[in-house]
Protein backbone atom coordinates (compact mmCIF):
# COMPACT_ATOMS: atom_id res chain seq x y z
CA UNK A 1 0.00 0.00 0.00
CA UNK A 2 1.21 3.45 -0.81
CA UNK A 3 2.66 5.74 1.88
CA UNK A 4 -0.57 8.05 2.34
CA UNK A 5 0.22 12.16 2.55
CA UNK A 6 -2.43 14.94 2.34
CA UNK A 7 -2.89 18.62 2.35
CA UNK A 8 -4.89 19.95 5.76
CA UNK A 9 -6.88 23.57 5.01
CA UNK A 10 -10.06 24.81 5.02
CA UNK A 11 -10.79 25.59 2.63
CA UNK A 12 -8.63 23.41 0.42
CA UNK A 13 -10.73 22.23 -2.97
CA UNK A 14 -8.37 24.73 -4.56
CA UNK A 15 -4.90 23.48 -3.11
CA UNK A 16 -2.57 22.38 -6.54
CA UNK A 17 -0.62 20.38 -4.18
CA UNK A 18 -1.94 16.48 -4.87
CA UNK A 19 -1.06 17.70 -8.75
CA UNK A 20 2.27 18.82 -7.67
CA UNK A 21 3.30 16.12 -5.49
CA UNK A 22 1.48 13.32 -8.08
CA UNK A 23 4.20 15.14 -10.84
CA UNK A 24 6.93 14.34 -8.27
CA UNK A 25 6.39 10.98 -7.60
CA UNK A 26 5.69 10.63 -10.83
CA UNK A 27 9.37 11.68 -11.65
CA UNK A 28 11.27 10.02 -8.96
CA UNK A 29 10.09 6.69 -9.12
CA UNK A 30 7.97 6.83 -5.22
CA UNK A 31 4.33 5.24 -4.56
CA UNK A 32 2.66 7.41 -2.93
CA UNK A 33 -0.94 8.33 -2.77
CA UNK A 34 -1.71 12.92 -1.73
CA UNK A 35 -5.45 13.90 -1.20
CA UNK A 36 -6.77 17.37 -0.21
CA UNK A 37 -8.73 17.17 3.57
CA UNK A 38 -10.63 20.17 4.73
CA UNK A 39 -11.04 20.18 8.19
CA UNK A 40 -13.14 22.88 10.03
CA UNK A 41 -11.84 24.80 12.94
CA UNK A 42 -13.07 22.43 15.72
CA UNK A 43 -11.93 19.21 13.83
CA UNK A 44 -8.04 20.48 13.18
CA UNK A 45 -6.14 18.68 16.08
CA UNK A 46 -8.06 15.34 16.02
CA UNK A 47 -8.35 15.00 12.30
CA UNK A 48 -4.87 15.61 11.61
CA UNK A 49 -4.19 12.40 15.19
CA UNK A 50 -6.66 10.18 13.33
CA UNK A 51 -5.10 10.60 10.04
CA UNK A 52 -1.53 9.81 11.62
CA UNK A 53 -2.70 7.24 14.00
CA UNK A 54 -4.49 5.20 10.76
CA UNK A 55 -1.11 5.04 9.58
CA UNK A 56 -0.34 8.35 7.33
CA UNK A 57 3.10 9.68 6.63
CA UNK A 58 2.77 13.15 6.33
CA UNK A 59 0.80 16.30 5.56
CA UNK A 60 1.03 19.89 4.05
CA UNK A 61 -0.74 22.26 5.88
CA UNK A 62 -1.99 25.50 4.25
CA UNK A 63 -4.40 28.29 5.78
CA UNK A 64 -5.84 29.44 8.01
CA UNK A 65 -3.99 26.36 10.26
CA UNK A 66 0.13 26.89 9.97
CA UNK A 67 0.48 28.56 13.24
CA UNK A 68 -2.18 25.99 15.15
CA UNK A 69 -0.06 23.09 13.12
CA UNK A 70 3.18 24.18 14.91
CA UNK A 71 1.57 23.33 18.41
CA UNK A 72 0.62 20.12 17.13
CA UNK A 73 3.79 18.91 16.26
CA UNK A 74 6.04 17.70 18.77
CA UNK A 75 9.07 18.48 17.69
CA UNK A 76 9.63 21.92 15.64
CA UNK A 77 12.89 22.55 13.40
CA UNK A 78 14.36 25.93 13.76
CA UNK A 79 12.72 27.51 10.60
CA UNK A 80 9.51 26.58 12.09
CA UNK A 81 9.72 27.78 15.70
CA UNK A 82 11.01 31.09 14.32
CA UNK A 83 8.63 31.34 11.57
CA UNK A 84 6.07 30.20 14.66
CA UNK A 85 3.68 28.40 12.06
CA UNK A 86 4.33 25.25 10.31
CA UNK A 87 3.28 24.00 6.52
CA UNK A 88 5.17 20.21 6.61
CA UNK A 89 4.38 17.43 9.26
CA UNK A 90 6.25 14.04 9.01
CA UNK A 91 6.44 11.13 11.45
CA UNK A 92 9.93 10.65 12.81
CA UNK A 93 11.39 9.40 15.46
CA UNK A 94 11.25 11.71 18.09
CA UNK A 95 7.16 12.20 17.14
CA UNK A 96 5.53 14.25 14.92
CA UNK A 97 8.48 16.55 13.34
CA UNK A 98 6.91 20.13 12.53
CA UNK A 99 8.67 22.09 9.51
CA UNK A 100 8.29 25.45 7.16
CA UNK A 101 9.32 25.43 3.68
CA UNK A 102 8.06 28.54 2.42
CA UNK A 103 11.00 30.65 3.17
CA UNK A 104 13.43 27.94 1.44
CA UNK A 105 10.49 27.79 -1.48
CA UNK A 106 10.24 31.43 -2.16
CA UNK A 107 14.57 31.90 -2.03
CA UNK A 108 15.02 28.87 -4.56
CA UNK A 109 12.15 30.81 -6.96
CA UNK A 110 13.99 34.18 -6.27
CA UNK A 111 17.32 32.73 -7.37
CA UNK A 112 16.00 31.90 -10.67
CA UNK A 113 15.77 35.24 -11.77
CA UNK A 114 18.33 37.34 -9.07
CA UNK A 115 20.98 36.84 -6.72
CA UNK A 116 19.97 38.24 -3.69
CA UNK A 117 23.40 38.92 -1.86
CA UNK A 118 24.02 42.64 -1.77
CA UNK A 119 20.44 43.84 -3.19
CA UNK A 120 17.72 46.20 -1.02
CA UNK A 121 15.19 44.27 -0.67
CA UNK A 122 11.39 46.04 0.52
CA UNK A 123 8.85 42.69 2.54
CA UNK A 124 5.77 44.34 2.35
CA UNK A 125 3.58 42.79 5.56
CA UNK A 126 4.07 42.17 8.87
CA UNK A 127 2.07 38.78 9.37
CA UNK A 128 2.19 35.09 9.40
CA UNK A 129 3.58 35.29 5.59
CA UNK A 130 6.31 37.44 6.27
CA UNK A 131 7.56 36.20 9.19
CA UNK A 132 7.93 32.67 7.33
CA UNK A 133 9.75 33.64 4.93
CA UNK A 134 11.79 36.56 6.76
CA UNK A 135 15.21 34.32 8.17
CA UNK A 136 15.77 32.48 4.93
CA UNK A 137 15.74 35.65 3.04
CA UNK A 138 18.25 37.54 5.46
CA UNK A 139 20.36 34.07 5.16
CA UNK A 140 21.28 35.14 1.71
CA UNK A 141 22.84 38.53 2.72
CA UNK A 142 20.76 41.36 1.25
CA UNK A 143 22.60 45.06 1.47
CA UNK A 144 19.48 45.81 3.86
CA UNK A 145 16.20 44.39 4.40
CA UNK A 146 12.80 46.83 4.85
CA UNK A 147 9.93 45.26 6.59
CA UNK A 148 6.96 47.64 5.54
CA UNK A 149 3.27 47.32 6.91
CA UNK A 150 -0.15 49.58 7.78
CA UNK A 151 1.16 49.14 11.25
CA UNK A 152 4.11 50.78 11.47
CA UNK A 153 4.92 49.01 15.52
CA UNK A 154 3.72 45.40 13.86
CA UNK A 155 6.44 46.06 11.24
CA UNK A 156 9.29 47.39 14.19
CA UNK A 157 8.04 44.05 16.25
CA UNK A 158 8.76 41.71 13.55
CA UNK A 159 12.11 42.87 12.52
CA UNK A 160 13.20 43.28 15.83
CA UNK A 161 12.69 39.52 16.36
CA UNK A 162 14.95 39.26 13.52
CA UNK A 163 17.84 41.63 14.60
CA UNK A 164 20.26 38.93 15.19
CA UNK A 165 19.98 37.42 11.58
CA UNK A 166 20.87 40.62 9.53
CA UNK A 167 20.35 44.16 8.76
CA UNK A 168 16.81 45.00 9.19
CA UNK A 169 14.37 48.24 9.48
CA UNK A 170 10.84 48.56 9.41
CA UNK A 171 8.38 51.20 8.33
CA UNK A 172 4.95 52.40 8.25
CA UNK A 173 3.86 52.22 4.07
CA UNK A 174 3.64 56.45 4.08
CA UNK A 175 7.41 56.26 5.70
CA UNK A 176 8.76 54.47 3.08
CA UNK A 177 11.86 55.95 1.03
CA UNK A 178 14.17 55.37 -1.95
CA UNK A 179 14.56 52.89 -4.02
CA UNK A 180 14.55 48.57 -3.80
CA UNK A 181 15.79 45.85 -6.39
CA UNK A 182 13.49 43.58 -4.80
CA UNK A 183 9.82 44.02 -3.02
CA UNK A 184 7.75 41.35 -2.27
CA UNK A 185 4.52 41.27 -1.53
CA UNK A 186 3.57 38.95 1.55
CA UNK A 187 -0.10 41.01 2.12
CA UNK A 188 -3.55 39.29 1.59
CA UNK A 189 -3.96 42.24 -0.68
CA UNK A 190 -4.18 41.16 -3.98
CA UNK A 191 -6.94 38.02 -2.38
CA UNK A 192 -9.22 41.01 -2.42
CA UNK A 193 -7.88 42.89 -5.41
CA UNK A 194 -6.38 45.70 -3.42
CA UNK A 195 -3.73 47.91 -4.21
CA UNK A 196 -0.79 49.25 -1.26
CA UNK A 197 -0.21 52.67 -0.80
CA UNK A 198 2.72 52.92 -1.64
CA UNK A 199 5.07 55.94 -3.61
CA UNK A 200 6.04 56.28 -6.91
CA UNK A 201 9.99 55.72 -6.44
CA UNK A 202 10.12 52.29 -5.28
CA UNK A 203 11.71 50.20 -7.57
CA UNK A 204 15.38 50.66 -8.96
CA UNK A 205 16.17 50.28 -13.02
CA UNK A 206 15.89 46.70 -13.42
CA UNK A 207 13.90 46.24 -9.64
CA UNK A 208 11.50 43.03 -9.42
CA UNK A 209 7.98 43.11 -8.02
CA UNK A 210 7.14 39.54 -6.19
CA UNK A 211 3.80 38.26 -5.04
CA UNK A 212 3.29 35.76 -2.85
CA UNK A 213 0.34 35.10 -4.19
CA UNK A 214 -0.83 33.83 -7.80
CA UNK A 215 -3.95 33.65 -10.05
CA UNK A 216 -4.78 33.34 -13.96
CA UNK A 217 -4.53 36.49 -14.06
CA UNK A 218 -1.65 39.39 -12.81
CA UNK A 219 -2.27 39.94 -9.67
CA UNK A 220 -3.32 43.47 -8.13
CA UNK A 221 0.04 43.99 -6.65
CA UNK A 222 1.91 42.92 -9.66
CA UNK A 223 0.00 44.99 -11.83
CA UNK A 224 0.30 48.14 -9.29
CA UNK A 225 4.42 47.33 -9.71
CA UNK A 226 3.94 47.73 -13.38
CA UNK A 227 2.85 51.21 -13.09
CA UNK A 228 5.68 51.95 -10.73
CA UNK A 229 8.07 50.66 -12.94
CA UNK A 230 8.59 46.89 -12.33
CA UNK A 231 11.12 45.59 -14.88
CA UNK A 232 10.13 42.42 -13.67
CA UNK A 233 6.86 40.84 -12.21
CA UNK A 234 6.58 37.30 -10.91
CA UNK A 235 3.54 35.67 -9.31
CA UNK A 236 3.58 32.56 -6.32
CA UNK A 237 3.75 30.08 -8.38
CA UNK A 238 6.82 29.25 -8.24
CA UNK A 239 7.11 29.36 -4.55
CA UNK A 240 4.01 26.82 -4.39
CA UNK A 241 6.15 24.45 -6.66
CA UNK A 242 9.83 24.83 -4.39
CA UNK A 243 8.00 24.72 -1.03
CA UNK A 244 6.65 21.64 -2.01
CA UNK A 245 9.62 20.10 -3.52
CA UNK A 246 11.48 20.57 0.09
CA UNK A 247 8.35 19.12 1.40
CA UNK A 248 8.40 16.23 -0.93
CA UNK A 249 12.60 15.91 -0.39
CA UNK A 250 11.57 15.73 3.53
CA UNK A 251 9.17 12.92 3.23
CA UNK A 252 10.55 10.91 0.78
CA UNK A 253 14.55 12.15 0.65
CA UNK A 254 14.81 12.87 -3.07
CA UNK A 255 15.20 15.89 -4.60
CA UNK A 256 12.69 16.41 -7.59
CA UNK A 257 13.09 18.81 -10.65
CA UNK A 258 10.24 21.54 -10.25
CA UNK A 259 10.67 23.05 -13.50
CA UNK A 260 8.70 20.97 -15.44
CA UNK A 261 6.62 20.89 -12.85
CA UNK A 262 6.17 24.87 -12.91
CA UNK A 263 6.00 24.52 -16.30
CA UNK A 264 2.90 22.30 -16.24
CA UNK A 265 1.07 23.55 -13.31
CA UNK A 266 1.46 27.03 -15.25
CA UNK A 267 -0.04 25.56 -18.83
CA UNK A 268 -3.04 24.07 -16.18
CA UNK A 269 -3.91 27.67 -15.28
CA UNK A 270 -4.57 28.76 -18.57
Amino acid sequence: MPDRYLVVGHPVAHSKSPFIHAAFARQTGQSLSYDRLDLAPDDFESGLADFFALGGAGCNITVPYKERAAGFANRLTERAAFAGAVNTLWLGDEGLVGDNTDGVGLVRDLKRHLALRDRRVLLLGAGGAARGVLAPLLAEQPAQLVIANRSADKAAALAELAAGLGRVESCAYEALDGDFDLVINATSASLAGETLPLPEALFSQGGLAYDMMYGQAPTAFLRQAEQLGAAVRLDGLGMLVEQAAEAFRLWRGVQPDTAPVLLALRDSLG
